[in-house]
């Protein structure tokens, strides 16, 4: 059913509150995001566009989520889009549960290019090298993007859902 021909009550329900982190964002000016369901740890979770990832992403260092504890590519399945997904912590004194939030960037399979957040947080730099080696998410403006774990003639990205494995694979200067 399309979610204009939901009734009134149903629209309600299926909307999600926005939670802190997404509540400071709008306050701050920075609009061009949507709340998605917390985790199942209640987590906050943040949808971007690749085109606003990087002032979002700003914004939440200057927020104070100085640590990205993950960053990682997720494939939604066969013919279904790409994610980079980021996971931020508020590190700071004598903090025993530190705030946490994760920003997800959804991206078309054909062509998954999203900004390289080097420049912010240094600890992404193997972080987007695995997800751009395993998914084929470009991540532009990163200093050094090439394969980390497959070989740089390898041909295809294994964590794709839709990746399939070659009959058989050299192994080079094996000793």
């Amino acid at each position: 059913m399309a979610e204009e021909s939901k009734p009134a009550a149903e629209q309600e329900a299926s909307l999600v509150e926005a939670g802190k982190v997404s509540q400071w964002l709008t306050n701050n000016g920075f609009e061009d995001h949507e709340s998605l369901e917390a985790d199942h740890e209640g987590v906050e979770i943040i949808k971007v566009e690749p085109d606003v990832l990087l002032p979002i992403a700003t914004a939440l260092y200057a927020y104070g989520f100085n640590y990205l504890q993950c960053q990682s590519g997720i494939d939604l399945g066969p013919g279904k889009e790409l994610v980079s997904m980021y996971h931020l912590i508020k590190v700071s004194d004598n903090a025993d549960r530190p705030e946490e939030v994760r920003v997800k960037v959804f991206l078309p399979r054909e062509n998954p290019r999203v900004p390289s957040v080097y420049w912010i947080w240094k600890t992404v730099d193997w972080q987007e090298r695995e997800s751009y080696d395993m998914y084929g998410i470009v991540y532009e403006g990163h200093p050094n993007l090439k394969r980390i774990l497959m070989p740089e003639d390898w041909i295809g990205y294994p964590l794709r859902k839709d990746y399939v494995s070659p009959d058989f694979y050299e192994l080079q200067d094996a000793h």
